[in-house]
């Protein structure tokens, strides 16, 4: 039965974020206030239980006491944990989508004082705040009649997915690039700072004008 699951798990590690030691059970010994409770939990929900327990301030112990007492006294403390854990991840899951979202981002470049714009793996540019809309304006004047600007163009010095490469080899550090936009025979060239955009279904770069 072992080499049948082994088996199955090892054919889905390509399509699931699964493998053989998050599914093989761990017998460890839980101590609270002198009294221990020797507990068999699958690796992944004993890494949950640890930082659920670091979530919550608390100790292992104390959680796992926390959750027994709100389990019914017949009830299976091992499925109590592994509920608790599952529902902590989905609530955590749910607060960093929010987090990780086009709306957030979009609050992100309305609160800097500098021009900003988030850009697309594309490059295209999908929003920007107040101070980046007076910077075009200010440099790129339109026609009295023009009500917006659909004839910018953004060329970047690096290329945009080596930018990427760069972040993801080091995302604490931005990239610093220079850019030219213009429209019809106006151009204007300044420098970009350049970190990824907090969003976990889409690459997204947001890019901060740094100096002409």
């Amino acid at each position: 039965m072992r080499d049948d699951v082994a088996t199955a798990v090892r054919s889905s590690e390509a399509d699931l974020p699964l493998s053989l030691e998050d599914v093989v059970p761990e017998f460890r010994v839980v101590v609270r206030g002198g009294n221990r409770r020797g507990i068999r939990l699958e690796r992944f929900f004993w890494t949950a239980l640890k930082r659920f327990a670091m979530s919550r301030k608390s100790t292992l112990g104390q959680t796992v006491e926390d959750i027994s007492s709100l389990a019914p006294e017949t009830g299976n403390l091992t499925s109590a944990i592994r509920v608790a854990c599952a529902r902590w991840l989905a609530e955590e899951n749910t607060d960093l989508r929010k987090l990780a979202s086009l709306r957030r981002v979009n609050a992100l470049l309305m609160a800097c004082p500098s021009p900003a714009f988030a850009l697309s793996s594309s490059k295209k540019i999908i929003a920007f705040n107040q101070a980046f809309q007076l910077l075009v304006r200010r440099q790129l004047p339109a026609e009295p009649s023009d009500a917006g600007r659909h004839d910018l163009k953004l060329a970047l010095d690096l290329n945009v997915a080596d930018i990427f490469a760069r972040l993801a080899a080091d995302g604490d550090k931005p990239v610093v690039t220079g850019f030219v936009i213009g429209a019809a025979d106006r151009r204007y060239r300044a420098q970009l700072s350049i970190v990824r955009a907090p969003m976990s279904e889409s690459e997204v770069l947001l890019a901060f004008v740094s100096g002409s």
